[in-house]
């Protein structure tokens, strides 16, 4: 299965970073690179299951007032202060193929959620000076942060640009299998991402893609990047 998941992602090994208009051949985009428009304030996934209609638009009211004011788009991207909610997509998703461009600053901290699950780990892994996470300094970023293996948590290389330069996520996610490139190399190889909100449980068939907000490693608020979103969907 590993050497499969190699194959197919052979050929996508250097995408270019693609221009907001340039929308790859068999995707959509999910941002359009001037306004909001297909993202709302996240809602922990498990929750909306819960809610009524009329507590979910009451929620949901709430989540996105606490988005707007902290999510921006400036320069073609979207922008994020280090504080409120993540920016979670209108649109849910099941099986996927997602291109994703980041950047943070020195000592970022931030990640991606997905199906609402998370998450795909961004970091300045090298300014970590927190002993409970001293394992992971300078492994950089695309590892799956809340599972619960050391090897899973972990990526394979450190694939990170330095902070500052704009990085780009290559992300295949089937059943609850995924598989990541960074820049252009395998970070994450077919690996199961396991349902954080209710534990034990498969993970959702199909959840929103998620960018989340994070202060810095030093608690303090500071801006994260992103662009250039494209999503295929891809068959169950």
């Amino acid at each position: 299965m590993r050497a499969q998941f190699r194959f197919a992602l052979l050929g996508l090994a250097c995408l270019p970073t693609f221009a907001a208009a340039q929308v790859p051949a068999g995707f959509t985009s999910l941002f359009d690179g001037k306004t909001l428009d297909g993202w709302q304030g996240a809602i922990p996934i498990s929750q909306r299951a819960k809610l009524s209609p009329e507590d979910l638009k009451v929620k949901q009211a709430d989540a996105d007032k606490k988005m707007r004011e902290h999510w921006k788009v400036e320069d073609g991207a979207l922008v994020n202060d280090g504080k409120g909610v993540n920016l979670a997509s209108v649109k849910h998703f099941g099986n996927f193929e997602m291109l994703l461009d980041w950047k943070i600053k020195p000592k970022g901290d931030s990640g991606i959620y997905l199906r609402g699950n998370p998450q795909l780990q961004i970091w300045d892994s090298a300014s970590l000076t927190n002993k409970a996470f001293e394992f992971a300094k300078n492994k950089g970023s695309g590892g799956l942060w809340n599972n619960k293996d050391e090897k899973d948590k972990l990526p394979l290389v450190n694939a990170d640009n330095p902070p500052g330069q704009w990085n780009t996520f290559h992300v295949v996610m089937k059943g609850d299998r995924v598989t990541v490139k960074l820049n252009g190399h395998l970070v994450v190889d077919n690996v199961a991402l396991p349902n954080y909100w209710e534990k034990g449980m498969p993970l959702p068939e199909a959840g929103p893609i998620e960018l989340q907000f994070h202060p810095n490693q030093e608690g303090k608020a500071d801006n994260l990047y992103f662009k250039n979103i494209y999503v295929k969907e891809l068959p169950k």
